[in-house]
């Protein structure tokens, strides 16, 4: 997927960049036609799940998103298997399986997508359970503060305050560009933050805690902002939701 769930540690990103220069102008002269324009996402998509140095991350994609994991596979889910469990400081523990987050209310929000290397991809549309509704549903004991992601590929993380969870344009996606989710960008179900950087949409969202202070995510523990608000951002209120 294009996130920010995958860069390279202690100040790699550079170095990368400049050792993909040749390969990059090189894949960008193919991807430029046209009918092989899928050929090459479905590669890079590939080649990401077993890339965990990120290098494949660098290499341009026309669909304009990147494609990274922080770890060196991910098990595939699907209805049969997929699982989200809401715990912590809850009432009402639940977990939801696939059926469940598609039978609730579903909210659609158009946003560009940005992350911390530059790209971006505008108005991008994602369609899910806003996150306050498996809030409101679970209960959030008056304690709660703040949430934790957890993600089934057994390495990311993420957090957020209560206060911006609860925001209508934050969702639990089940749809990206009018599509089921795919693996490769987070799916069956991932975390949308629409007005923070990429990195804070979790991939492959397996698990909510509700906790009493924020935990850093995976990416603050090397340095991002933990707060990773867009600069356009409306950090008062929410973003329109159609």
């Amino acid at each position: 997927m294009a996130d920010r769930q995958n860069e390279p540690d202690n100040g790699a990103p550079v170095a990368r960049r400049v050792m993909l220069t040749t390969l990059g102008v090189g894949a960008a002269g193919l991807v430029a036609a046209p009918y092989l324009r899928s050929g090459w996402e479905k590669s890079l998509a590939a080649l990401s799940q077993k890339d965990p140095t990120g290098l494949s991350g660098l290499l341009p994609n026309p669909g304009g998103f990147r494609y990274y994991s922080v770890a060196a596979s991910v098990p595939r889910k699907d209805a049969t298997n997929y699982r989200l469990k809401i715990d912590g400081l809850v009432d009402r523990p639940m977990t939801f399986t696939l059926d469940d987050l598609r039978a609730l209310p579903q909210t659609r929000v158009v946003h560009d997508v940005v992350c911390t290397d530059g790209w971006r991809v505008p108005k991008t549309p994602f369609e899910g359970v806003k996150l306050s509704v498996l809030l409101d549903a679970a209960g959030v004991r008056p304690e709660g503060k703040a949430l934790r992601f957890d993600c089934f590929d057994g390495v990311y993380t993420e957090s957020l305050t209560l206060w911006q969870a609860r925001r209508s344009d934050v969702l639990v996606a089940l749809k990206m560009q009018d599509k089921p989710i795919t693996h490769a960008h987070g799916g069956p179900a991932r975390l949308f933050v629409a007005p923070m950087y990429f990195y804070k949409s979790a991939k492959w969202l397996s698990g909510i805690s509700v906790t009493d202070k924020v935990v850093p995510g995976y990416w603050e523990e090397y340095g991002y902002e933990v707060d990773g608000w867009l600069d356009e951002a409306d950090r008062r209120g929410d973003a329109p939701t159609v």
